[in-house]
């Protein structure tokens, strides 16, 4: 049975899939970057990552391999148990394992297992078709200044002539310029003050109709527009942060109302096409909001959980 195939599938929807009694495969978004001298961009991605002490079955990967191959959940578990071991026993004698589109895993010198995610797949369904480009590097040219050399030649000083004519006339052509500069200043002050005169009368003329015709209208509708209902659509909120997943609804309701009198707003989901009732911490608008409360979950009190997506 190919179970990297099945894991892979999975990492696309989900944040958490646990192998029983191997591990599990974690993924965290990360956000585009420019790395490098020669801007080497790399779109928004999921990075797998895996932990070898999380191995409780939660039921998914042995859920999804029954419905893919027709087959009983307890069947799905044999099968996956089977090829656990074989992997197991292929690290103890020091082989590297290939798991296609996720990674390998591998034996260091201390006896403990080491993980090496594949780059060739991108697991975040926002970023399909963006892929990883390099732009080359820029190189900027130095330019040398070259001196020039100019011939020094001594400067040649011109000497005005020396005019006798008279010029007395001029003090006349100043003073009559003046003069009619004054008269054209003094017309310009007394037609500013006549324009802003008759600006003010039939500003005050206006502003008297105005008042007069609101003096005069009525304010009675005769027949008023009908009130107009709208229905407020919820607000769609297609993350959720899974708790955990239950074959009883009363199990998932007491677990629902654990968590609520905790703190979280908790709500239990629509029975998935496993047969499961998955109960949520919450539901949230953005993959941001959830990761935010699956990392604090993590770090804080070192609780797993994983992110379902419409």
């Amino acid at each position: 049975m190919l179970l990297d195939k099945y894991i892979s599938e999975l990492l696309y929807r989900y944040q958490c899939v646990t192998v029983p009694g191997f591990g599990a495969f974690l993924s965290e978004i990360e956000s585009a970057t420019i790395s490098g001298s020669a801007s080497t961009f790399l779109p928004p991605r999921k990075v797998i990552s895996f932990n070898s002490n999380i191995k409780n079955n939660d039921g998914l990967l042995a859920n999804h391999i029954a419905l893919a191959e027709s087959i009983s959940y307890g069947n799905a578990l044999i099968q996956i148990a089977t090829q656990v071991n074989q992997w197991i026993a292929a690290l103890e004698d020091r082989d590297k394992i290939v798991l296609e589109n996720i990674g390998e895993i591998f034996v260091n010198g201390e006896y403990n297992w080491v993980f090496q995610p594949s780059q060739n797949i991108n697991y975040l369904i926002s970023s399909f078709g963006l892929n990883s480009f390099v732009t080359p590097e820029v190189k900027r040219e130095v330019l040398l200044q070259q001196a020039e050399v100019f011939e020094v030649k001594e400067p040649i000083v011109l000497q005005p002539k020396q005019s006798k004519k008279n010029y007395s006339y001029l003090k006349y052509a100043a003073a009559i310029t003046l003069f009619f500069g004054a008269g054209l200043s003094a017309y310009k002050i007394v037609h500013d003050q006549q324009v802003a005169t008759d600006t003010l009368r039939v500003q005050k003329e206006v502003q008297q109709e105005v008042q007069h015709r609101i003096q005069q209208a009525t304010f009675f509708i005769d027949a008023p527009i009908p009130t107009v209902e709208l229905a407020v659509k919820e607000e769609k909120r297609p993350y959720h942060l899974i708790a955990g997943a239950f074959r009883s609804e009363k199990n998932a309701e007491k677990a629902q109302k654990m968590l609520v009198d905790q703190g979280y707003d908790a709500r239990v989901l629509e029975k998935n096409n496993f047969g499961l009732v998955p109960v949520a911490y919450g539901s949230f608008k953005t993959m941001e909001e959830a990761e935010s409360l699956k990392n604090k979950l993590y770090k804080e009190e070192s609780i797993e959980s994983w992110l379902l997506i419409d």
